[in-house]
Order: structure tokens, then C-alpha cells, then sequence
């Protein structure tokens, strides 16, 4: 399974998922377990080269980012490494910290369990699609436009390509409402959705919106279940 790779169109909506998924498991376990969760997220947002899938930090530099000593920082690591959360890819040597790559795989499948806690829309994000037919390549494919609306199936196709990616998280399934003059109401299928999409995704909108249709002035996110 792959639900989050932290490269390529939409890999700020992965990281961000990955974060939140941990975040949310992280709050509901016990102590012990939620100083573990944290520390590997202050490592990951401080320290973690997400191009290059490496984490290379001293122990005495993350004794000081979480505010404990060094042996427990090689007790975490080796924790960290026996749940596949993190993986060894170069061993320290003289002049040389070691270097590690994040198990996102596993730390998905760790934190399913808390996906619907997040949301439904979030759980079905993360879910792995059943396998489909490969694709000719020679054929580059969008998602599909939303069914609901005048402007909105055109808004979709023009962020869509070129930005495919972002397009299927994260704008697949919004609906259009009438609205006043000059304003796109979009409506989410979840809080989660729709919290996002406000917060990383309204200048875009708004752009592509304005490109199809001059006379939009703002562009407004509801959500079906709020």
C-alpha cells in the first residue's frame, strides 16, 4: 500500500495528511505513546528532507528539539525503527550522523484506525482505490468534471489539468449551490474537505473561477454536513 508519496503534484495535501493522521492518533493514546508520536513529528516538520526521503539530525540536536537527554533519544530511534516508522539508510560514522528515511507506508497502516476520526472524507481520501485497468499512455487522464453546476464543471477541468493530482484529493465530489451574482458556492462532503480547500485552496479557486467567468468576486466552501 501507498496512500501518501511526499513528492510531485499534490504533495503538500500528502504531507499534510500524513501530519494530521499521526497528529489525531498521536491525541488519542496513552502518555507514553503520545510523547513518541510528537517527537517523531517535531523531527519530521523540523529536520526531515522530504525530497530526498532523509532525516539526518544528531542525537544531541534532537536531544535539545524534544527537551530530553540523548539515551532517550537512541531509545525513541530504536523504537522508531523497530515499528518501520523509520528506516536506516546510512549508518553514523566518524563526522557523520546517520541518516533515515520515513516509513510513510507503515505509518499510514498504524494510523488507520483514527482515519474516520479525522472524517469520512478523510478515510475515503486515504483508502487505497481497488486496482484499475493500466491506462494507454498515450491518453492523459483528468477527473471527471462535477455533475452539479454551471460553472463549477469548467472551474474543475482547468485546475485538473494542470494540476490532476490536487484535483482528485482534494476537489473531486464538491458540488455547486446557486449563489449571488458574482460569487461560486462550492459545498464539501466533509469538514475535513472543506476546511482544507479554504485554508490551501481558495486563491486557486478563485483564480481558476475568474479565468472561466470574469465577473466572480469571491468563491465561499460550505460543507453538506456542518
Amino acid at each position: 500500500m501507498s496512500t501518501v508519496r511526499p513528492l510531485g503534484n499534490g504533495a503538500a495535501a500528502r504531507k499534510y495528511d500524513l501530519l494530521t493522521a499521526l497528529g489525531t492518533m498521536g491525541l488519542a493514546a496513552t502518555p507514553g505513546e503520545q510523547r513518541l508520536v510528537l517527537r517523531l513529528m517535531v523531527a519530521i516538520t523540523a529536520r526531515y528532507n522530504w525530497a530526498s526521503d532523509t532525516l539526518a539530525v544528531a542525537q544531541s540536536e534532537l536531544a535539545k528539539l524534544w527537551a530530553v537527554d540523548e539515551r532517550t533519544v537512541k531509545r525513541a530511534m530504536a523504537e522508531y525503527r523497530a515499528r518501520g516508522w523509520l528506516r536506516l539508510k546510512r549508518q553514523a560514522a566518524r563526522g557523520r550522523v546517520a541518516e533515515y528515511g520515513l516509513g510513510i507506508e507503515r505509518l499510514m497502516e498504524d494510523t488507520r484506525p483514527v482515519w474516520a476520526t479525522v472524517g469520512p472524507d478523510f478515510a475515503a481520501r486515504l483508502t487505497p482505490a481497488e486496482p484499475s485497468p493500466t491506462p494507454d499512455p498515450k491518453i492523459v487522464r483528468f477527473p471527471l468534471p462535477a455533475t452539479e453546476g454551471v460553472l463549477w464543471p469548467r472551474v474543475l477541468q482547468l485546475i485538473a489539468e494542470s494540476d490532476g493530482d490536487t484535483a482528485r484529493a482534494w476537489l473531486q465530489g464538491l458540488g455547486e449551490e446557486p449563489a449571488e451574482p458574482g460569487v461560486l458556492r462550492l459545498v464539501a462532503r466533509g469538514r475535513y474537505q472543506a476546511s482544507y480547500v479554504r485554508t490551501h485552496l481558495a486563491g486557486r479557486l478563485l483564480a481558476a473561477a475568474r479565468r472561466v467567468d470574469p465577473a466572480i468576486t469571491s468563491v465561499e466552501i460550505a460543507c453538506e454536513t456542518a
